[in-house]
């Protein structure tokens, strides 16, 4: 069950994610990065492991970016990373973020939840203060996807 990330959690999120970063899979992120953005971080944990995780970073007022989704390897294909993005998009609808992106290597995944392949320059100029940490900047070879979420029956105006 995907739950909020709590501080104990930390350690074994950067280990989760600095496993598939060192693979070149996706940025790592340090200690501090989680511990700072904490409040975006959702985890699935088992056997009191954490076995996935994945955070809803907002960029600005009408779009945020699905981030750090990680299953661990020994857990793949068992709909750990559905689990987390679905909430993580339930989590957007709440906000009311209605565009929301991820910069992936599996784009087939993504476009499973109704996210479209985008050209990066489609994409605002704030998205990118993270990539100047990455080592493949500036040559990214990550695919942009966007999800646009259609207003829930909650949100929308009774006539």
């Amino acid at each position: 069950m995907v739950r909020r990330a709590k501080i104990k959690d930390v350690p074994a999120i950067v280990t989760l994610i600095s496993d598939w970063a060192q693979k070149g899979d996706m940025l790592g992120r340090s200690r501090l990065q989680v511990y700072t953005a904490l409040r975006d971080f959702v985890v699935i944990e088992e056997d009191e492991q954490i076995i996935a995780c994945g955070a809803l970073h907002i960029v600005w007022d009408d779009i945020a970016e699905i981030r750090s989704l990680a299953v661990n390897p020994e857990h793949l294909r068992k709909g750990y990373g559905r689990q987390i993005v679905d909430f993580l998009l339930r989590d957007a609808r709440e906000l009311e973020c209605p565009k929301i992106f991820s910069l992936t290597y599996k784009p087939e995944f993504f476009k499973k939840f109704g996210f479209q392949e985008i050209d990066k320059s489609e994409l605002p100029h704030k998205v990118w203060k993270d990539c100047i940490n990455c080592p493949k900047f500036p040559d990214c070879d990550e695919i942009a996807m966007l999800h646009i979420l259609a207003p829930s029956a909650d949100h929308q105006d009774n006539p």
